[in-house]
């Protein structure tokens, strides 16, 4: 008979009454144990007498005795054939044998497995519930094995068994605490502890359990806290702290996070740092204020994936770059650029999340251009477009201070209308009427400054009328360009006052008109001083030309740069007949002075040639002193040698001589004979003497 299978789980009332377990020994069936559930206190009275009872109706023998002695009493008489003393023989001969071999064959016969599933556990003997509990705990799932669990520990602490079903129960529990860490590898933690904390608390093995889940909790929180540092890394674009830390991840001890959760977050960061390469170009093209990199970084932000950790920078990056191009917009029609205002404000991507303020700053440069136009129709417009603004808009403050000055403006500019009407007939009496109409605009009114701007440019036009009559008269006296036309040309210019509008011109041409008379004053005394100058007497030529310089008039710049040049002559004649005074004497120091001294003659001067042969003369001189002194001194001949001048015809030979004094003074070291290996004597044939 084969074990029978044990299902998936059993009720602890299950199976048949104990009268039905018919296969049963009465051992199984009554065993060492008291019945599952029922405290271990010893046999009451009752249930032995139950006992013997159905002891006494399972013996047949009993039964057959008690039917057979009913028949006897019922006959009166023995049966003829119980008589025969063969049949009684034979009978004994065969009950002896047959009791025998049954005997044999009820010990040599297996006991039957019992079928746990239909098992009565209170009956249920300690070797049933062990066998049973190996075969669920074989299954080798968590609750199999807390089943086999139950099934024994209830047994009494001195059961002879209690041993071996406390060695069982220790393996079971850490059976399912690998089934709970099975869990937790694959990334279950609160499986795994359910699973742990299913261990009964009663039994020796569950001071292993909080151990493990502390275990668990640790590994999990480090791996948490690992992969947690990670992710922030990444929101802050660190991608190399990123990568550190997930290779940190390799070494937890839990397969879920150093594989699953590692590949996932090495995934991440790769996808992060192209999501943060996008956004970096992005604000990098945002931060040049060019509208279309501006358009271009919103591109870039818009392809950020909602599943990216950068999703949220690139989304509140939208509205900043956005918000750059409303800026652009707004320094465009800061200087009045109202169509390129528009133009970029109504590019702003609807992504921005701007569309309200984009629709304000619309509203109001599309009335400030109107208002631009400069007419009491594009006011009139501009008044009508910025009425239409909400007064829930943060801009309708704005609009209705324009409201209110474009009111007035309108008022302001049919004045400057009609004021520019008049102005253009050019005459001084409607130029006057001009201005007059102008004045009436106030200062406070917002045209005030081009009323202002229009009066001065309507005044000088009036001036200039009125004022040109003279500088023309002047400049026709002028022509003559005598000293007394030149004095009325001045008389005549002059009536024209300071602040009129040709006032800068008449008094640039009356400064004119003056130099040409001092030219004409002056240029006798300076025709004077260069003829004593070409007389060859210098200082002569110097005191008349001193007479200009002085005065600072026309000629006073040309006369001391005539000055300047004549005393520089003077200068230069002093210097070389001193030279030729100090190079007479003939000693080192005197020539060293006297080519100082010629080396002062300019080169614009006629002496420089004779100077330069002085200095070639001069400077031979000194070499053959240095070459006559060297051969006593030449310590001596070497200092005069170095006092003869670069350039000079003298100089090259001086060095060479210099050098050769120097290297017989401070002879090189000459290096030390290598020994030479003796050659042998070649004979006379091969010899080369020149024969």
């Amino acid at each position: 008979m084969t074990e029978r299978d044990i299902p998936d789980s059993w009720s602890s009332a299950s199976g048949k009454k104990p009268d039905q377990n018919k296969r049963l020994s009465r051992t199984e069936q009554f065993g060492e144990t008291q019945p599952f559930d029922v405290p271990a206190t010893g046999s009451t009275s009752k249930s032995v007498k139950r006992r013997k009872k159905n002891d006494r109706e399972r013996l047949p023998i009993n039964s057959h005795s008690e039917e057979t002695t009913q028949l006897s009493k019922s006959s009166g008489k023995w049966p003829r054939w119980m008589k025969s003393w063969v049949l009684w023989s034979v009978l004994l001969m065969l009950i002896p044998g047959s009791v025998g071999f049954l005997a044999m064959a009820m010990l040599l016969k297996l006991p039957a497995a019992p079928n746990c599933p239909s098992i009565f556990w209170p009956l249920a003997s300690a070797s049933v519930r062990l066998h049973c509990a190996q075969l669920a705990a074989s299954k080798q799932t968590v609750n199999d094995l807390l089943q086999a669990i139950a099934l024994v520990k209830q047994l009494p602490q001195n059961h002879p068994l209690h041993g071996e079903i406390d060695r069982f129960i220790e393996e079971w529990s850490r059976d399912i605490l690998k089934l709970a860490d099975q869990s937790f590898q694959t990334g279950n933690l609160d499986e795994a502890i359910a699973t742990a904390q299913k261990i009964p608390q009663d039994v020796a093995a569950y001071k292993l359990v909080d151990e493990q889940i502390s275990k668990w909790q640790s590994i999990w929180s480090k791996a948490e806290a690992t992969y947690n540092g990670a992710i922030a890394e990444v929101r802050e674009r660190h991608w190399q702290s990123a990568f550190m830390l997930s290779a940190k991840m390799l070494r937890v001890d839990n397969q879920y996070w150093a594989s699953t959760k590692y590949d996932q977050l090495n995934r991440l960061i790769a996808t992060a740092r192209e999501d943060g390469d996008k956004l970096g170009k992005a604000e990098n093209l945002a931060s040049s204020k060019v509208v279309d990199n501006l358009l271009e970084a919103i591109k870039l932000a818009e392809s950020i994936e909602p599943e990216s950790y950068l999703y949220e920078k690139a989304q509140s990056a939208i509205p900043a770059f956005g918000r750059k191009m409303l800026e652009l917009a707004q320094a465009k029609l800061d200087k009045r650029d109202a169509d390129e205002a528009l133009n970029i404000a109504r590019q702003i991507p609807e992504s921005t999340k701007l569309q309200a303020e984009t629709d304000d700053f619309l509203a109001i440069a599309d009335a400030k251009r109107s208002a631009w136009i400069g007419n009491v129709s594009g006011l009139e417009a501009a008044i009508a477009q910025a009425q239409q603004i909400d007064p829930t808009r943060p801009v309708y403050n704005e609009a209705q201070q324009l409201i209110a000055r474009w009111q007035l403006e309108i008022e302001d500019v049919a004045n400057l209308e009609k004021a520019r009407i008049l102005a253009s007939q050019g005459t001084v009496p409607n130029l006057t009427a001009a201005i007059a109409q102008v004045q009436l605009i106030p200062a406070s009114n917002p045209r005030a400054t081009e009323a202002r701007q229009e009066i001065d440019r309507w005044s000088a036009q009036v001036e200039t009328i009125e004022d040109q009559p003279y500088l023309d008269r002047a400049e026709q006296i002028a022509v003559f360009e005598d000293i007394n036309s030149l004095q009325a040309a001045i008389a005549q210019a002059s009536e024209i006052r300071r602040g009129r509008a040709l006032y800068p011109e008449a008094r640039k041409k009356i400064r004119t008109w003056i130099g040409k008379i001092q030219r004409i004053q002056d240029q006798p005394y300076l025709d004077q001083a260069q003829e004593l100058a070409q007389s060859g007497n210098l200082t002569a030529a110097i005191g008349t030309a001193q007479q200009i310089a002085s005065s600072g008039r026309a000629l006073s710049g040309e006369a001391q740069a005539a000055i300047n040049d004549w005393e520089g002559q003077i200068r230069t004649k002093e210097n070389w007949k001193k030279a030729q005074e100090v190079g007479a004497a003939g000693t080192p120091e005197a020539l060293v002075e006297a080519i100082r001294l010629a080396d002062g003659v300019s080169n614009n001067s006629i002496l420089r040639m004779d100077a330069n042969q002085a200095i070639d003369q001069w400077s031979q001189q000194l070499l053959e002193i240095a070459r006559s002194q060297g051969q006593s001194d030449i310590a001596r001949g070497i200092e005069i040698a170095k006092s003869i001048p670069r350039g000079s015809a003298a100089y090259s030979p001086a060095q060479e001589q210099i050098k050769a004094w120097q290297q017989f003074l401070n002879p090189q070291p000459q290096p030390e004979p290598q020994p030479q290996l003796e050659s042998p004597q070649l004979p006379p044939s091969t010899t080369t003497n020149g024969q």
